[in-house]
């Protein structure tokens, strides 16, 4: 299994109401998508202040590293993808990825 974890730095200009979204389209990718297991969100809630502005994200559990290859390039994946560059600082140095073997 592969964890993949995605971290953001969000524009100020975003709203609570456009972060639901954006979140509710990712989540709404596990239907879509085969070999996703799980998909979670939220704040980041580390009390150590070492999120360097990184305070959003979401993970999303794939069932091999083949499932997570196919979402990579799903077309469904790339239409979120380019609205979550859109939405961050800097583009894609707004976001953050790192994969796991699980």
């Amino acid at each position: 299994m592969i964890l993949h974890c995605v971290f953001l730095r969000l524009k100020t200009a975003v709203t609570s109401e456009d972060k639901q979204s954006l979140f509710d389209a990712i989540v709404a990718l596990k239907q879509v998508i085969p070999g996703i297991l799980d998909i979670k969100h939220g704040p980041n809630v580390s009390p150590e202040g070492l999120h360097a502005g990184f305070v959003d994200g979401f993970a999303v559990t794939f069932e091999s590293p083949e499932a997570r290859d196919a979402y990579l390039i799903h077309p469904e994946h790339v239409t979120v993808g380019e609205r979550l560059v859109s939405s961050t600082d800097g583009g894609l140095a707004g976001i953050l990825v790192f994969d796991l073997n699980i």
